[in-house]
């Protein structure tokens, strides 16, 4: 090794030894008579120090040259600092250099490389070799790399096996749009990169694998977002012979040992809810448990009382913000603001404070008596000092509105913390949403998912009630995983190909290996994915996957690190028989 310790490793009971150590410049400070030079590496920052007329004359000339980011060797002797830097792991000591080398001098790097930095997202992303360097940056990778530790330790714990499947597979009509890759031995035809390990799990439990883990890659085709990318990584788990309860046991247990062992966090037991109720009671099938908050109907309360909005509305419902009613005029303008943007979707906002003597006072005074805004009151279960929101409209549509104003609430008031966690298992989901443009119906998870047992004979006579036997697992209002019992029955997994307008045929070319593989003794299975880089960001506090992921895409699709996607050459393209003429 060019170094005997790492430039996070020193301490006071180093003091006196001889040691080498190597890394990169973080800054110099040069006070004619001394020399500091801040030295760093993925463990930490060592001091080095050189003083005039007691260090090699040649090391000090050669200390003067250095900038930022070179690369460096330097030799010398442990000792106590006189200003100590608590900041630091090794703010006690500094090097007191004999010998120097620069192993590699560097152009000065166009953001700084410290843990609050200039470069923004863009420039960032061009060098990320460079931002890599950055602490935060390294520690988030840091944190992913325990996870994935404590993943495999406690899955193999568990009697589970990890196997890799495929890469390159057969593309599927369901979920996003998949990525193709163009086959030269077989012209005209295509791969596709997967967007799960679905099928390839389910045959693995036909082989009898009873407990599959894969820590794997996968690639959708789709829009991006601060937590989605066109590759990441998920936790994928399958297992045979297993109910609903025993996944949700073994999964539910898998996050307690991450929190555990990443965080020292015990969690309590995870409760549960069914997904009518999560749409009930706070417009989301992912809802943010952290706070209250939940929604309240107010259809009968409110109708019929010459308020057009009111009376002609499928749905009234609201939320108490309770101790809000101080908000001001304008802040409460911000919110009527905030629910009619698009993607939000609402026409308008009515609120009422509930004031110290107990009385409401509303948007919409002139449509209420004030015994019948006691009755707003009552249904809110309010207080003095509380502030009803109040929107109205299509049922689902509003729901969806009043959940994003639930959450902007939450977190004007400072009720999502990010140190704190909130556990929820939703379940009962739908089997089936019918789409009107298609004018059939679409898997909700997907084509595999079984239907809830007691539910089969709704699948004949009504398909949208029947509830599926699938399970999300939500934190803080993040779907961090999903799964669900699969069906094993070859008669059953055709049948909801029928459902989901396939013919006997495409079903057949589409599907026919795993249609086949269930007549060859299929146990019963099921199993669940969890998104890995959403889980990282979870556990490290970012709103972003990005910084827990080496080297991620921008919001394009692109890295504009390696400048891809790119033009390939014409000669590649004559050789997989593409022409790459565009449309328009």
């Amino acid at each position: 090794m060019l170094r005997s310790h790492t430039c996070g490793e020193l301490r006071l009971e180093n003091v006196g030894q001889e040691v080498t150590l190597t890394g990169w410049v973080q800054k110099t400070r040069d006070k004619g008579g001394m020399l500091w030079v801040d030295l760093r590496d993925r463990y930490g920052i060592t001091q080095l120090m050189l003083e005039e007329g007691v260090s090699d004359s040649q090391a000090l000339t050669l200390a003067r040259t250095l900038g930022r980011e070179f690369v460096i060797k330097a030799t010398g002797t442990v000792i106590e600092r006189v200003s100590k830097n608590d900041k630091i792991a090794t703010g006690d000591i500094e090097i007191k250099v004999t010998t120097l080398e620069v192993l590699n001098p560097a152009k000065l790097p166009p953001f700084l490389i410290e843990d609050e930095t200039d470069g923004g997202d863009d420039l960032r992303m061009k060098y990320r070799y460079l931002d890599l360097r950055r602490s935060p940056v390294r520690k988030s990778l840091e944190l992913r790399h325990r996870m994935a530790q404590q993943v495999r330790s406690y899955l193999d714990s568990q009697g589970f096996i990890e196997v890799e499947t495929p890469v390159l597979i057969k593309s599927t009509p369901e979920g996003a749009r998949d990525f193709v890759v163009p086959s030269r031995m077989n012209p005209g035809e295509f791969y596709a990169l997967p967007q799960s390990p679905q099928t390839f799990k389910q045959l693995l439990m036909v082989s009898g694998f009873d407990k599959y883990f894969q820590i794997v890659k996968c690639f959708r085709d789709e829009d991006l977002r601060a937590d989605r990318q066109p590759e990441f990584t998920q936790i994928d788990c399958e297992l045979s012979f297993v109910t609903q309860e025993d996944i949700l046991n073994t999964f539910e247990g898998l996050v307690k040992h991450l929190f555990r062992t990443v965080k020292g966090i015990e969690l309590a037991d995870f409760p549960r809810m069914t997904y009518a109720d999560a749409m009930r009671l706070y417009g989301s099938d992912k809802p943010d448990t952290r706070f209250g908050m939940q929604f309240v109907e107010l259809n009968d309360v409110v109708k019929n009382k010459g308020f057009k909005v009111f009376d002609d509305a499928e749905l009234v419902v609201g939320i108490n913000a309770s101790g809000s009613a101080h908000f001001t005029r304008k802040q409460l303008d911000e919110l009527t603001d905030f629910v009619k943007r698009p993607q939000v979707g609402a026409t308008g906002l009515v609120y009422a404070r509930v004031q110290e003597d107990g009385s409401v006072k509303s948007s919409v005074d002139k449509f209420y008596s004030p015994e019948d805004l006691q009755q707003w009151a009552q249904a809110f279960n309010a207080q003095p000092g509380d502030l009803l929101l109040v929107v109205a409209g299509p049922a689902d549509k509003t729901r969806k509105a009043l959940n994003e104003l639930r959450l902007e609430m939450g977190t004007r008031l400072g009720m999502r913390d990010k140190d704190t966690f909130s556990t929820l298992w939703v379940l009962d989901f739908p089997l089936l949403e019918w789409d009107e443009e298609s004018n059939r119906y679409h898997a909700m998870h997907h084509p595999f998912t079984s239907p809830k047992p007691e539910d089969m004979d709704l699948i004949d006579t009504n398909p949208g009630a029947v509830r599926a036997n699938a399970y999300d697992m939500v934190i803080n209002g993040v779907e961090v995983g999903g799964g669900s019992i699969r069906i094993h029955d070859r008669a059953v997994q055709s049948r909801m190909f029928d459902l989901l307008g396939f013919t006997t045929e495409e079903a057949q070319a589409q599907f026919g290996f795993l249609l086949d593989a269930f007549e060859y003794g299929a146990p019963p299975h099921g199993g669940i994915a969890f998104g890995f880089d959403r889980l990282c960001s979870l556990f490290g506090g970012a709103d972003s996957i990005r910084d827990f992921i080496a080297f991620p895409k921008n919001n394009s699709g692109r890295d504009v690190m390696i400048d891809a996607p790119s033009p390939i050459a014409q000669a590649q393209l004559d050789e997989l028989q593409i022409d790459t003429r565009l449309k328009g």
